[in-house]
């Protein structure tokens, strides 16, 4: 229920912080990169690294998504990662869900029907491939474990 009521407004900071991308309709036509300014850099940032503009108001901080690969290990986890964007895996660190499932609002802004799902999937496969693209090596040089 709680990701219900951060979701207008993390539509609202993300159409403040990219204009061009927010009157956007047809996330299918869209990059990896594009889909995650659009719905993801409210709260992780521009950058991906969690200092997005709506970061301060979240009770856990968002991860720096850059060093994803780096907290397992060296390897990049897509199966998970795709699962924690269309809302099949709980992120344990946050308890209950804050963030919202993006599956389900990507499904929906193509129509929620069974193409839409199939044309969903292709956009978080693209959104997951982009967050591979990104991967940085450990800051401190050392991999450290956990989502």
């Amino acid at each position: 229920m709680r990701a219900l009521l951060v979701l207008p407004l993390l539509a609202a900071m993300a159409a403040t912080a990219n204009p061009t991308l927010a009157s956007a309709t047809d996330v299918t036509s869209m990059t990896g990169e594009q889909v995650y300014l659009r719905y993801c850099a409210s709260c992780h940032g521009g950058d991906a690294r969690g200092a997005g503009p709506a970061a301060a108001a979240l009770r856990v901080p968002p991860p720096d998504l850059t060093q994803i690969a780096a907290r397992y290990g060296g390897s990049f986890p897509d199966d998970w990662i795709y699962q924690a964007i269309d809302g099949r895996a709980l992120v344990g660190a946050h308890g209950t869900r804050e963030m919202p499932v993006w599956g389900v609002e990507l499904w929906r802004a193509q129509g929620a029907e069974v193409a839409a799902g199939l044309k969903t999937e292709a956009v978080i496969d693209r959104l997951v491939d982009w967050l591979r693209s990104i991967q940085q090596p450990p800051a401190n040089g050392a991999a450290v474990r956990g989502p």
